[in-house]
């Protein structure tokens, strides 16, 4: 069981940190706003945790099922899993779940590339969500969960209770409020978005349906980022037919890795002599891949230990220590860590060694539009001579702007406005306590507003993969059903 499940045990928790009693209605009502995989989750191991009384939970997602999100609900089959299935389930005590629940229902037999040599399983993306959506299906039959098909436009604190207000009219009172967003869509560096904006073939946000259709199969493609949303975007280029060149530019030019022919075992200790620096962690890390090296196992299995440990090796790192790794170390860490599927790491090899994939270490200095193309000035890293670049399209894949999130949906700038919210100190999302609790601009935590998912990594560190935003969803529907245990004792006293 991850660490922190232990760590926010009743025992461990000081008198001052104990759950305070919530003002209830004959029924409590929990509201979980988003139903993607984190607001599923929560909501899934809500129902059935011993909550004292049973609460009515309520979950806002306008999508037609819960636990899609962005990432599941896309019908791209060039979108796959990047982890085996073998490692993917919302039960943290049974990683195996996803992985026999495709082979009772035989659900890749369409998908023949689904199955790699080793007999691991990379199916398409939108099979998990179909998994997800079947767990809670008999909880939204018998009424356990409920799914409000509708989007959160205000969130206020009225009389003791949470008044949430819906695209569609509805308003809802509760006495818990769970925030299990989607991730903030990508902001394009500088001026970019200003300058191309009017272009018919600048793709600012790659999430948005259709938003590749634009891009013609022999189109000039400009990609900005190289990470895992990047490497999504080329290899859907390729499944539809796509052969003209493309340049992917980052910072760093680092492009994510692929997973090890073979599994690899956990190699290393990282928390027996916890680092106190983003310097210390590096060499430690360093000294654990060269050791592993000799003894025949890759980084991959060094990588996953820090990632196995993460949770401490964040938590013994001050906060200034935690935004120099983020500033400097993040991207390192992102692509050893996110690792892409092994079809789509085909897609980026055969691309690169037929001369149509060039990958840029550098930044995009300037941009215009001249009648139908887009001029780029590159600025290649470590060179001072720019490139002059001419495009037929520019798609933007720099990852979710989490130091913004609080300006992509307003019933968030409200919330902050109010003082119920503020950003993370490390710019990673919310700013939250260790049992996820929100906190405002004061410094204090709301015992009522719970922060899920990645939007909480600021506090628990790695919450981006799968397995840890599943962890993190039955962490917060056990803080939820131990703070209606507590409110209904104090209901109905012995």
């Amino acid at each position: 069981m991850p660490r922190f499940y232990a760590r926010a045990s009743k025992a461990m928790i000081p008198a001052t940190m104990q759950p305070k009693p919530l003002p209830t209605s004959e029924q409590p009502v929990v509201a979980i706003i988003g139903g993607g995989v984190s607001g599923a989750g929560v909501a899934y191991h809500l129902a059935r945790a011993d909550c004292g009384e049973r609460p009515a939970i309520m979950v806002f997602e306008p999508r037609a099922e819960l636990g899609r999100g962005l990432a599941y609900d896309t019908a791209d089959p060039a979108h796959r899993i990047n982890v085996p299935a073998a490692k993917m389930s919302l039960q943290p005590d049974d990683l195996g779940e996803f992985l026999a629940w495709i082979e009772v229902r035989d659900a890749v037999a369409g998908d023949p590339e689904a199955r790699q040599p080793d007999g691991s399983l990379f199916p398409r993306r939108r099979l998990f969500g179909d998994y997800v959506a079947s767990l809670l299906k008999p909880l939204l039959e018998d009424g356990s969960v409920r799914h409000c098909r509708a989007a959160a436009t205000a969130v206020e604190r009225r009389a003791g209770r949470w008044s949430i207000l819906d695209d569609r009219g509805g308003v809802t009172e509760a006495d818990i409020v769970a925030i299990a967003t989607s991730h903030p869509p990508p902001t394009a560096p500088g001026r970019l978005a200003s300058r191309l904006a009017a272009h018919p073939r600048f793709v600012a946000d790659t999430t948005k349906p259709g938003a590749l259709d634009v891009i013609r199969p022999h189109d000039r493609v400009l990609v900005i980022g190289n990470g895992l949303t990047a490497a999504d975007v080329i290899a859907s280029l390729a499944e539809r037919g796509h052969d003209g060149p493309v340049t992917a530019i980052s910072r760093r030019g680092l492009r994510s890795r692929g997973h090890p022919p073979v599994p690899q075992e956990l190699f290393g200790d990282f928390v027996s002599d916890a680092a106190h620096s983003a310097v210390s962690l590096l060499r430690g890390i360093r000294a654990a891949i060269g050791a592993a090296k000799e003894e025949g196992i890759s980084w991959h299995g060094v990588i996953d230990q820090v990632r196995a440990q993460g949770y401490d090796l964040w938590q013994a790192l001050p906060v200034a220590e935690r935004r120099r790794l983020v500033r400097h170390l993040r991207p390192y860490w992102d692509v050893h860590r996110f690792r892409i599927a092994p079809q789509v790491e085909a897609v980026l090899d055969a691309a690169v060694a037929a001369g149509r994939l060039d990958i840029v270490a550098g930044s995009v200095a300037d941009a215009r539009i001249e009648g139908e193309l887009i001029l780029c000035t590159l600025q290649p890293r470590h060179q001072r001579q720019p490139l002059e670049g001419r495009y037929d399209a520019v798609v933007v894949t720099t990852g979710p702007a989490h130091g913004g999130i609080l300006q992509t949906q307003p019933w968030l700038a409200a919330l902050a406005a109010s003082g119920h919210l503020t950003l993370d100190p490390t710019g990673l999302g919310l700013a939250c306590t260790e049992r996820s609790e929100a906190i405002g601009p004061s410094g204090k935590a709301d015992p009522s507003l719970l922060i899920s998912g990645p939007l909480a990594r600021g506090t628990f560190g790695e919450l981006m993969g799968l397995p840890q935003v599943t962890e993190h969803a039955f962490f917060v529907a056990g803080e939820i059903a131990e703070k209606l245990r507590t409110s209904a004792t104090n209901k109905h006293p012995a």
